[in-house]
């Protein structure tokens, strides 16, 4: 096919970046599964084959859309604070890029290391497991499990939203509650007294802040032994 000068045009125009911004803002209102190349470029005024020239296939799009989350955490500068601190930094900045978007935050997982903006992400968190006396094989372990575990967080969130509905989103969330309230309190009397936590978070925030604790408290009681850094500043 004979490409022309307006081809040009639109590929100049049409970047990788804002290709990633509209898959992203269209799975925030849709859905993953909403996401395809023929429907981005309907929304975006172009024919299919201007968003190849960026996206060969489906993987390298959702490739691209992790590499824009990424690209949003805002990593806090490293400091003289302990190690814990700092590590519960990272995923504080981790959490405030993925909680925007929950529909594509399971992307991230698999594809951390397949970017520069993930690359930094996970040389910070392993830099702060080895300060913490972890050997480089359980610091890479546990590095994976806590983007796991963020993005679990981020995706189980109880009541999240999902889409721009308000009066839907609230009636789920009634109808979630009355369900679960509705069990029998006597062979389930804990779900009946959690129902409307179990439905919705009381406080979004409260519910990520808890989910840190737990993680860096768990890290901390495994950590092994302060480097020789940290032993020669103590003396």
């Amino acid at each position: 096919m004979k490409k022309t000068a307006s081809d040009g045009r639109t590929r100049e125009k049409l970047s990788r970046e804002a290709i990633a911004d509209g898959a992203v803002a269209l799975a925030d209102a849709e859905g993953l599964e909403a996401v395809t190349i023929r429907r981005l470029a309907k929304d975006h005024g172009v024919s299919p084959m201007a968003l190849y020239w960026h996206f060969k296939d489906k993987d390298q799009l959702l490739d691209g859309i992790a590499e824009r989350l990424f690209t949003d955490v805002d990593l806090p500068p490293t400091s003289t604070e302990p190690w814990p601190e700092q590590l519960r930094g990272v995923l504080e900045a981790l959490l405030a890029a993925m909680r925007p978007h929950p529909a594509v935050a399971g992307l991230v997982t698999s594809r951390i290391l397949t970017s520069e903006a993930g690359l930094n992400v996970a040389e910070r968190t392993l830099s702060h497991l080895r300060q913490a006396g972890f050997s480089p094989e359980h610091a890479a372990e546990i590095g994976g499990y806590l983007l796991s575990a963020v993005v679990t967080l981020v995706t189980s969130e109880p009541g999240q939203r999902h889409g721009d509905d308000d009066e839907a989103h609230e009636d789920a969330i009634r109808v979630r509650a009355a369900s679960l309230g509705a069990l029998s309190p006597r062979r389930y009397p804990n779900i009946v007294a959690s129902s409307g936590a179990l439905a919705a978070c009381a406080s979004p925030d409260a519910y990520y802040s808890l989910g840190l604790d737990m993680l860096i408290t768990g890290i901390s009681g495994i950590a092994t032994e302060p480097t020789k850094a940290e032993t020669e500043a103590a003396s």
